[in-house]
């Protein structure tokens, strides 16, 4: 945990910040061997856990829909309450996958690289990720964790460009605000609950379509563009195959809407897949951007200290359905092609040799999600080469020596 004399100037903790000294070798030294070793039947024991899960929830809601008003239940319980808790755990389970899939692009579901991507390729195309241009991108994001110029998501805005972006100008160390609006909306509770809502429904598509959120390549860089600037030319035939996936899954889903409608494929598919983007955002979002961690500059920043920004969390009965991507976070970015049901235990492990530089953030998800919107809108510069995340709202009151 972070010790609790590190805070911030507005009294939200702060992650310590760890010793050049500490290596990767004397973090690994820690963890149990076996720890490394990767298993494809272990792996498919749980891909087959997850899809008869899936199935299981399909009938069982079909079922319902189709039976439960025979017993005096009202059409509209059926529809308002069953329909919505199908689509919530399904997109829970569903997640799931997505990590196992996520698994084959660290080459951590099996010892090899063919079953690997081949699995990867599949499973992510099923849930309309591109598989190969989203592995080589999260490669360099694994590499590069919260470095300024290199990390590949959830980079944070500079001081001068969230400015521009909000319609912001500063004339004699004053705000102007474009638009009314938007200084009305400027960090109020209704202003970053619209923003949340609209990251979780459209956050993952805006990445994959436009890098938002990720570093400024400008025009061109999206995950589908196989000449995109984030790609090298070697990369080429590889997001080629990632697209024909897509199309293919997209094929299937258009067979899908012919043979059964529009409405089925929208109820049983599409809105547990809406969901499974919200935790996928939810959870990336959490993991990586906290007012606590900082971001470094090319001077300060080499991989350990990057790879102890990320934020382990307690989700609950959701760490198992989603193979504890969320509170094994920092072992697995120590530790990128370490399977995840071994993470649990080097985490444990991990503990003794990070102390204070291992950081897990207790507060409850909703709130974490709530404090990090409003607190982590810029990093500013002039901070020097270790940066962490302001607001204008704290700025200010620091200014009135508040």
């Amino acid at each position: 945990m972070v010790a609790q004399s590190q805070l911030r100037a507005d009294n939200l903790p702060m992650a310590p910040i760890a010793p050049e000294s500490l290596t990767i070798g004397q973090i690994r030294a820690v963890v149990p061997a076996h720890c490394f070793k990767r298993s494809l039947l272990k792996s498919l024991r749980y891909l087959c856990t997850d899809l008869l899960m899936i199935a299981a929830m399909a009938v069982s809601v079909r079922w319902l829909d189709q039976h439960l008003t025979d017993f005096g239940v009202p059409r509209w319980v059926v529809s308002f309450v069953v329909w919505p808790m199908y689509w919530w755990w399904q997109g829970a389970v569903t997640t799931g996958v997505w990590v196992l899939a996520h698994e084959c692009g660290h080459q951590s579901f099996s010892p090899w690289k063919s079953v690997n991507d081949a699995f990867g390729l599949v499973l992510h195309s099923a849930l309309l990720v591109p598989y190969h241009s989203w592995r080589i991108t999260h490669s360099q994001h694994h590499k590069n964790t919260n470095h300024t110029e290199n990390d590949q998501v959830f980079v944070p805005s500079t001081k001068e460009q969230y400015n521009h972006n909000h319609g912001i100008q500063i004339e004699n160390g004053v705000r102007k605000y474009r638009h009314a609006i938007l200084e009305a909306m400027e960090e109020t509770p209704i202003g970053d609950l619209l923003g949340i809502l609209q990251m979780f429904t459209f956050g993952w598509w805006a990445y994959l379509a436009a890098n938002v959120a990720g570093q400024n390549y400008g025009k061109g860089a999206n995950h589908y563009n196989p000449k995109a600037p984030m790609f090298s030319l070697r990369d080429y035939w590889d997001i080629v195959v990632s697209d024909i996936g897509i199309f293919a899954a997209l094929g299937v889903l258009a067979g899908c809407v012919h043979k059964f409608g529009a409405n089925n494929v929208g109820k049983y598919y599409f809105m547990p897949y809406m969901f499974v983007n919200m935790w996928l955002v939810l959870i990336t979002y959490l993991q990586h951007s906290d007012p606590a961690i900082p971001h470094y500059t090319p001077k300060e920043f080499n991989f350990v200290r990057g790879a102890l920004c990320s934020v382990d969390r307690d989700y609950g009965i959701y760490n198992i359905l989603q193979h504890h991507i969320g509170d094994t976070h920092v072992a697995h970015h120590l530790f990128s092609q370490m399977p995840f049901y071994h993470a649990q235990e080097a985490t444990e492990a991990i503990k003794k040799v990070l102390g204070d530089y291992y950081y897990k953030d207790d507060t409850n998800v909703w709130q974490a999600v709530r404090r990090s919107w409003a607190h982590c809108k810029f990093v500013d510069p002039n901070d020097g080469d270790i940066m962490y995340y302001h607001n204008y709202k704290m700025e200010d009151l620091a200014a009135k020596g508040q």
